[in-house]
Order: structure tokens, then C-alpha cells, then sequence
């Protein structure tokens, strides 16, 4: 998460705050930007093509790319993580301030000119429980400009790295806990420099990470990576414990304005995670959920009981619009539905969100989710964003782990698989066994 996890401190505290914060906005107060379309003869600070941004926290820089262009004659920001391209469209200009929301997460960029080719503004959280802004600056670009600078030496390639490494790896957060996670990581054969992959946790994934090999003046060999999708910036630096190696990196990840983690990654291509499907059950003697929540559309309320899922394999998500896996599994999800629903197959969206909003502003919230991700299938406001108010909310479970939580219902509306998290696009082979497992899982229900 990842953003996926509410159980870990990392991920609930104001620690990684950049990560899963979501609450009440305040975006109309924050700046005038957002208030409307620019006046006549108000020019944006945005010029076409590619930027390198930088947000500034915690002493360290996170680096992240992003492209300007044109749509119907309206502005767009695109952001560049690894394979992945995030538009967004929702930009405004007043005075000398043009405000581009994130998408679906109540943040956005603000940003003015700071000079040709340069900008300067911050990165707002409008969802924390207080608003806060963490400075940012770029610079024209190209589109070969790297994340991080390269060191004075070229880097080294890698045979292991070059195919895909995996890598078992522990985090561990300031109190001591810790956690397990598979590294998995690309060096880019044609550009050795380069670098992509991801983390994945038994909660979710870190989703799409990018940067570079880099060789220090002082002659270590780092791996820097980053990500901003709008909901956190993340970044990740390990020191290969020998120059020219890479059995053993160990390094820190830092997140928001104070969330800092330690981290060491062995080298082992058989590593596995815990078994998703294992890790949240049914209290004994249980065997159906029982609730009722509002549906975000309307009055009404949505039940697994009610007459349109009565017969039917029923697949039960519970997520929250602040959650980034949650969205990856939504944009699977949703064209998965459209394409399936007349087999017999229905889904339940339960969205819990952040305590602060009221619950007319958090239905809001997810309906602007639901229309901007195409969802096509029920979705009810359940609660506050947390592991502990979800599982309470479920008192049939033993516990709720991870946002985003998957759960199958057969046609006798009896629980028969529960998935913790999601191994989103960005962990490759992962997602692929993911939606696999999937498919495979709704076609032994049908066939019942």
C-alpha cells in the first residue's frame, strides 16, 4: 500500500500519511484555482510537453515525470509511473494558480510559474484530517530525462536484475514491527540505468515503481525508486550491500511528512507470500454476511438478501475511494462486470471512508469514484475507512486485513472465499495470476 493495509501502523498513522489519508475536503478554501475555469486572457503555467516534478519532504526529493498536452482543445496532465499513465483533466486556472485535481482522490497539484520552464507550487492534501501542502518545484524535461540523476560512473548491468529478480524483503516500521514483501524489479536491458518493479505485501502492492541504478561518487551502488499517482509519493533507496552484487540490498522508504521505514531485500527467487485467501475467515458457525448499507445512489439500501442477488454468485468488494489497490481492483473489476453480469454474477461495492467526512460527503466521494471509473455495479457507503470499523461492521468475519478485501458468495448466498488485498498492474505476473485466480474461482461458483 501499501495502501492497501489498514492493520500496519505505517499505513494508518499520519507517518505515511501520503499514502491513505482521506477525510473531509476543504478543496474550495485552499486556493481560488479551484473555483472555476480560468477568466478570459488568464494563461496557464502548464506549457506542453514533458516535466520532471519534485516533491520536496523530509530532506529528501521524490521524482516523478509527468506530461502536458491537449484534448479537445482543454489541458491535460498526464503522470508517468513506470508503464503506467494516469490523465488527468480536471484543470483550472485563476490568477497566477492553476489547480489540476487528482482524479478520484481528493488532492490535487497547485502550481504556478516560476520562471521558463520551471514551476513551483505544492502538492495538497485536501482529505488529511487538517489540510497540508508538500512543496513542489520542475523543470521542463524530455521524454528520455531520467528520475534520478546518474552518478559520475555508468551503472553496472546485473544478469539476475536484466531477466527479473525477486527478492525477500523486510520492512520495518519506526516501532520495531515488521513485515514481509517480495521485491520484484527490472533492469532495462537497452537503458542499464533504469529501473522498475514493485513491492508486493500479503495487504496489496506498492504498485507501479520506477527510477534508476545509481552509481555514488563514493563508489556504492543505490537503487532509487518513486512513484506519485496522486493519492502518495513514494521513495525507496537501497544500497547494494557490495558494489557490482545485488544478493543484498538494504535502504530506507520514506513516504509524506514524516512516515520513514528501514527495509532489506535478499536476493531469492522462490520467495512467496502468505496465502491472501488465508488470511481473513468466517467466525464459527457462520456462513452468510448479514448487513444492510446505503446505497450511494438514492435512499435506498443494498443487502446481500434483497431479491437481485438472490440465486446469484455474489462477489462482495469492500474498498474506499482514499485506496489506490482499491482502485486498481475497480478498473478490473468494473469492465469485468459489464462483460460477465449476464452469466448471473453480481458485485456489492461497500466503500468505507475517511472519519471525518459526513456521510452525505462521503457517498459523494464515492460516487464521483464510480462515475469516473465506469463502475456499473452497487455500491453502498459502509462506514469509516478502518480495518477495526470494517470488521465491526462484518461481525460475521474473524477480521478485516487489507483495503481492498474480495469476498465470494455462492448462489445459496453462503461465503465461500475470502481474498485479502490485490497484486495490482504493476506487479506483471502477479496481476495476471490474480485475475486468473479470479476467473477461476467465479467459474467453479457458476458451474455449482
Amino acid at each position: 500500500m501499501p495502501v492497501a493495509s489498514l492493520m500496519r501502523k505505517a499505513l494508518t498513522g499520519a507517518g505515511l500519511a501520503l499514502a491513505v489519508a482521506a477525510c473531509q475536503s476543504n478543496s474550495g478554501t485552499e486556493t481560488d484555482a479551484a473555483a472555476g475555469a480560468a477568466p478570459a486572457g488568464v494563461a496557464s503555467p502548464l506549457t506542453a510537453g514533458t516535466w520532471r516534478g519534485v516533491l520536496a519532504t523530509q530532506g529528501q526529493q521524490i521524482p516523478f515525470l509527468f506530461d502536458v498536452a491537449t484534448d479537445g482543445g482543454q489541458p491535460t496532465l498526464t503522470l508517468r509511473n513506470g508503464e503506467e499513465r494516469l490523465k488527468l483533466d480536471e484543470i483550472t486556472t485563476a490568477g497566477d494558480s492553476t489547480t489540476i485535481r487528482l482524479g478520484v482522490f481528493d488532492a490535487a497539484l497547485v502550481l504556478r510559474s516560476a520562471g521558463e520552464g520551471q514551476l513551483t507550487g505544492a502538492w495538497v492534501k485536501y482529505d488529511a484530517d487538517k489540510p497540508y501542502r508538500v512543496p513542489l518545484t520542475a523543470r521542463k524535461a524530455t521524454a528520455d530525462t531520467e528520475l534520478f540523476a546518474a552518478g559520475p560512473q555508468p551503472a553496472p548491468v546485473f544478469g539476475d536484475l536484466k531477466e527479473g529478480a525477486l527478492f525477500r524483503t523486510e520492512f520495518r516500521e519506526a516501532d520495531g514491527k515488521t513485515y514481509p514483501a517480495v521485491g520484484s524489479f527490472k533492469q532495462d536491458a537497452a537503458h542499464p540505468s533504469r529501473v522498475i518493479g514493485t513491492f508486493l505485501t500479503t495487504t496489496g502492492d506498492y504498485r507501479y515503481l520506477s527510477g534508476n541504478l545509481v552509481k555514488q561518487a563514493d563508489g556504492s551502488e543505490h537503487i532509487l525508486l518513486s512513484t506519485f499517482d496522486g493519492s502518495h509519493g513514494y521513495l525507496f533507496d537501497g544500497k547494494l550491500s557490495q558494489p557490482g552484487n545485488i544478493n543484498r540490498i538494504s535502504g530506507d522508504f520514506y513516504s509524506g511528512l514524516t512516515g520513514h521505514e528501514t527495509w532489506t531485500a535478499t536476493l531469492d527467487p522462490t520467495v512467496q507470500l502468505p496465502d491472501a485467501n488465508a488470511l481473513t475467515g468466517m467466525k464459527p458457525g457462520q456462513k452468510k454476511l448479514a448487513f444492510s448499507f446505503p446505497s450511494v445512489e438514492g435512499s435506498g439500501s443494498i443487502s446481500p438478501s434483497d431479491a437481485k442477488y438472490r440465486g446469484k454468485v455474489v462477489v462482495v468488494q469492500l474498498l474506499g475511494s482514499w485506496c489506490p489497490n482499491c482502485m486498481d481492483e475497480t478498473n478490473f473489476l468494473a469492465p469485468w462486470y459489464a462483460e460477465n453480469k449476464q452469466r448471473g454474477v453480481e458485485i456489492i461495492g461497500l466503500g468505507y471512508e475517511r472519519a471525518t467526512y459526513a456521510p452525505e460527503a462521503a457517498k459523494e466521494r464515492l460516487r464521483k469514484m464510480k462515475q469516473r471509473l465506469n463502475v456499473g455495479y452497487d455500491l453502498a457507503y459502509a462506514g469509516e475507512g478502518k480495518a477495526a470499523a470494517a470488521s465491526a461492521s462484518l461481525p460475521q468475519l474473524t477480521k478485516v486485513l487489507a483495503f481492498p478485501t474480495t469476498i465470494f458468495l455462492d448462489k445459496k448466498g453462503e461465503v465461500r472465499k475470502i481474498h485479502s488485498g490485490f497484486s495490482g498492474p504493476g506487479t506483471g505476473q502477479y496481476y495476471e495470476q490474480e485475475k486468473a485466480d479470479f476467473n477461476k474461482t467465479i467459474d467453479q461458483l457458476l458451474a455449482e
